[in-house]
């Protein structure tokens, strides 16, 4: 402790965005003695246990979402309630919980809809790199460094928003409740909010990383009867048939392959990508993309198609979900043994190893890597 209202906590800041990789050789990430104060209205401090590496952290350091930095990476993450502030509802000390990337103020129009669209209050406090009601409570050495998306993960402790939280079993392994926050929340959301599978529903996911494998197991759990998983790796098409697809090619092969699905998501994040899910996706069917592509990318698609077919096309943001409302359900489907959570984690790494965590991401070669600090 510096004084009686802070901390010192150890977390990986972002000095620099858009450095070229490799960044184990750029190391635009450093890892940084900080002074984290004490939880206010309506906040808690958590200490972290466990932290996932999500391609929304990479799109920070490679510039693709520009961020006031320095920033204190890290959103996917799981920890235990260590204090709380003034004005906390439904938590207490000693409550372990998975922390989400987007609070939630219940309040606004975008709340209203029940997961459809984002928190207007939560997306302006991300953006501006702030807790939820405005206040910031990390810095190094007097320099004020910025919270990233309500969360700070990377890092040994952390100060969120009582609306940045969702209480876990105690008994959930923390690298599961983490992967909970994200991957899961927005892969399985894409399934549970926005596909709705029914028994006969084909469904194809495009783009294997985290949030597209989460698609797979989710779909699995759910006991849908055809899912096919698409990616350019061949590893990834293999892993996907380990979690739960039923057959798995690549972009060029599904084209050509002249099947269609009642349901496809795309969770790449690339406009090629979103094109091919289009494109194979059955008449009367639905499209759904949760993936984030760079700023100012576009796609070509045939109106005629979208209505001589009556086609849909969904964004979803986060899964079109609702954390408090969505994570139990995950939950509840890990505890039955249907949800193979555990088949997404690539390794588990330690904080001083995230600049290379970092290149495998880029690369594409790992799923989830998962920071651990107990």
């Amino acid at each position: 402790m510096s004084n009686p209202n802070s901390l010192t906590i150890k977390g990986a800041v972002l000095e620099r965005s858009g450095e070229n990789p490799p960044y184990a050789k750029s190391q635009p990430l450093t890892i940084s003695k900080l002074v984290l104060t004490e939880p206010g209205e309506g906040e808690v401090l958590v200490r972290i246990r466990a932290a996932g590496l999500c391609h929304s952290d990479l799109s920070v350091v490679n510039n693709n979402r520009p961020r006031p930095l320095p920033m204190l990476l890290g959103h996917e993450s799981a920890g235990i309630i260590e204090a709380i502030g003034p004005g906390v509802l439904d938590f207490e000390v000693g409550d372990h919980v998975v922390m989400t990337f987007l609070p939630r103020c219940g309040n606004c129009s975008g709340c209203a809809t029940n997961g459809k669209m984002p928190c207007e209050e939560g997306t302006k406090s991300n953006t501006a790199g702030t807790l939820l009601n405005g206040t910031r409570h990390l810095t190094r050495d007097g320099e004020v460094i910025q919270h990233h998306l309500g969360v700070s993960g990377f890092a040994t402790h952390a100060v969120v928003s009582q609306h940045s939280i969702v209480k876990i079993g105690k008994d959930v392994p923390a690298d599961i409740a983490a992967i909970f926050g994200c991957a899961i929340l927005t892969g399985g959301g894409a399934i549970i909010n926005e596909v709705k599978p029914g028994p006969e529903d084909t469904i194809a996911v495009i783009g294997l990383g985290g949030v597209g494998m989460s698609a797979i197991i989710t779909a699995a759990a759910l006991g849908v009867k055809e899912i096919v998983g698409i990616d350019m790796q061949k590893d990834k098409l293999m892993k996907a048939t380990e979690l739960g697809a039923t057959s798995s090619m690549t972009p060029i092969e599904a084209e050509q392959s002249g099947k269609r699905f009642s349901a496809v998501v795309e969770a790449a994040g690339h406009p090629k990508a979103l094109e091919t899910a289009f494109r194979i996706t059955a008449p009367g069917g639905l499209t759904v993309t949760v993936g984030l592509p760079a700023p100012g990318s576009s796609i070509e698609i045939d109106p005629l198609v979208m209505t001589a077919e009556a086609r849909r096309v969904h964004g979803s943001y986060l899964g079109s979900s609702v954390p408090a409302k969505d994570i139990p359900i995950y939950e509840k489907l890990w505890r039955e043994g249907k949800l193979n959570a555990e088949g997404l984690i690539s390794s588990h790494i330690k904080l001083e190893e995230i600049n290379e965590a970092m290149d495998k991401l880029a690369d594409g070669t790992v799923i989830r890597q998962i920071i651990e600090f107990d």
